[in-house]
């Protein structure tokens, strides 16, 4: 609006389905708690949710809002055409459409999708060699870890098949030149996913001022060991319920 105000949103709270609902109220926790650890780039990336159902319809962040402001009734339901299901004061940012879409067509479990340019996700993704196992951290990630190369702003729906392509059956993905992204089955796995993928990042980020002749790589057989150890899964389940908790403290507001 003119004066800097959002426009009003009347609750959503038992005007959906109850599974509707909660897709609503963990993907507004998402946006919150992005901003909350800093990962924000004002109103520049996009986390999105499948809804329960067989029509594909996924929910994804007003473009104008901050990602701190985010709540669930204020998401924003599209088809995979982009086409609006609801009515509501606002748009939707093409480039999240782009990226999001292609992962929910082509993914049945990836119900959560998160993508982030954070100064050390993109620093990393920008790095030749990319992830490098050089943390527990990144050792936890790479198994799990895809690349795309950078076709400049994901406004070329044609660069989909390619993302699906590359992301595979994978849970992260670094975006070359671009930033991180990260799927789950639940909003924990996403969460989860993302904070170890930004954590390696930083952690290598902070190694490499060493320079890398200074770095020292993990020995191989650590690699099948973590994997090993790590192949059920990284937790996500465990702490999910202390993220939201962190962010009732700090931010609370999102469930509404």
């Amino acid at each position: 609006m003119a004066d800097g105000s959002l426009p009003a949103m009347a609750s959503l709270r038992g005007k959906v389905s109850e599974e509707e609902w909660k897709a609503r109220v963990d993907l507004a926790a998402l946006y919150r708690l992005v901003a909350l650890y800093g990962w924000d780039d004002m109103i520049y990336t996009h986390i999105s949710a499948r809804i329960p159902g067989p029509e594909h319809h996924f929910l994804i962040n007003p473009y104008g809002m901050f990602f701190d402001e985010m709540t669930a009734s204020c998401l924003v339901k599209v088809d995979l055409d982009g086409k609006l299901q609801q009515e509501t004061p606002y748009f939707i940012n093409p480039a999240g459409f782009t990226i999001h879409s292609a992962i929910h067509a082509a993914r049945e479990d990836a119900h959560y999708v998160m993508h982030l340019h954070t100064d050390n996700g993109v620093a990393v993704s920008a790095q030749k060699e990319g992830l490098l196992p050089i943390s527990q951290h990144a050792l936890i990630c790479l198994p799990r870890l895809a690349y795309h190369d950078y076709e400049g702003i994901a406004l070329n729906l044609d660069e989909r098949e390619r993302l699906v392509a590359d992301i595979a059956d994978k849970q992260m993905m670094l975006l070359r030149n671009h930033g991180t992204l990260s799927v789950g089955e639940t909003a924990a796995d996403c969460w989860t996913h993302m904070f170890y993928l930004e954590r390696a990042c930083t952690m290598q980020v902070l190694a490499l001022t060493a320079g890398r002749d200074n770095i020292l790589i993990a020995p191989q057989a650590s690699h099948v060991e973590v994997q090993s150890q790590t192949q059920r899964g990284i937790g996500g389940f465990l702490a999910w319920p202390g993220a939201l908790r962190r962010l009732d403290r700090n931010n609370a507001g999102y469930d509404t």
